[in-house]
């Protein structure tokens, strides 16, 4: 089944949602996505960026497989704040991202490519 996963603020988990319904199917802890797309809607952030308020506009879109446990390379951790910039990027470089073959997400909140 192809998701996108976002960050709940509210509950600290990741919220998972049936990409063709937009319905949330599951909230997890640790989740692992195969050809991935990290997405950043404009019209969302553009609304983030003129109400300072955060809404759900981006999202990591992918197939979920079972959670790979192990090290994480810090060189490969991905993040986003509307705030800085319209996409997804490595943290280390502050290079865009828009995709790879597969993406974790922890329960610290992290992203973290391969």
């Amino acid at each position: 089944m192809i998701v996108e996963v976002y960050r709940n603020l509210h509950t600290g988990s990741w919220s998972i949602r049936d990409s063709k319904t937009g319905l949330v199917v599951d909230h997890a802890e640790q989740v692992c996505l195969a050809g991935a797309k990290l997405v950043v809607q404009p019209a969302g952030r553009a609304k983030v960026l003129r109400e300072q308020r955060k809404n759900v506009h981006a999202f990591i879109k992918g197939e979920r497989v079972p959670v790979v446990a192990g090290p994480h390379h810090p060189d490969r951790q991905v993040s986003y704040n509307p705030y800085k910039c319209g996409s997804f990027v490595l943290k280390a470089t502050g290079e865009p991202i828009t995709e790879a073959d597969s993406v974790t997400l922890t329960a610290g909140g992290h992203a973290y490519i391969s």
